[in-house]
């Protein structure tokens, strides 16, 4: 009879990884950065089991969006008090807080629990082309 094999947390391997979002298509680049934070590209995936790899995105100012979406896309903050809606075009939050587009979009690409708030921990994000994360070492993350 075979056995299954269950990936267990302490027998996971974690890599770090590099990407340069010039010229990256937003949602691409997100779904990308979304796969290897989960950890869906490694053989010993396992959906309960956090098993993903350390992605760090740099030069986030420079990302690139198609069509019009930079002045038709908002994006909502609500205070919880009457009239605490505020709308933000992606325009503005590029300009603002570059960091938060590619953010708010890898975290809507990850589980809506207490395993994807540990996977989204592992997203690091930076506007320069500079990081602090030099002395581990991260491969760059060949995307498509």
């Amino acid at each position: 009879m075979e056995k299954t094999y269950v990936t267990k947390q302490k027998d996971v391997q974690r890599e770090w990884y590099v990407v340069d979002a010039t010229g990256k298509t937003l949602g691409r680049l997100a779904t990308q950065v979304a796969h290897v934070l989960g950890g869906k590209h490694k053989p010993a995936y396992s959906p309960s089991v956090d098993v993903g790899d350390y992605v760090i995105v740099v030069n986030a100012e420079k990302v690139r969006v198609t069509g019009r979406k930079l002045d038709q896309k908002i994006y909502y903050r609500f205070s919880g008090y009457p009239g605490g809606l505020k709308k933000f075009t992606l325009r503005d939050v590029l300009r603002q807080h570059p960091r938060r587009v590619i953010e708010h979009a890898v975290r809507g690409m990850l589980p809506r629990n207490r395993l994807g708030r540990r996977m989204f921990k592992k997203l690091k994000v930076y506007t320069g082309p500079d990081h602090p994360h030099a002395a581990h070492r991260p491969k760059p993350l060949g995307l498509k």
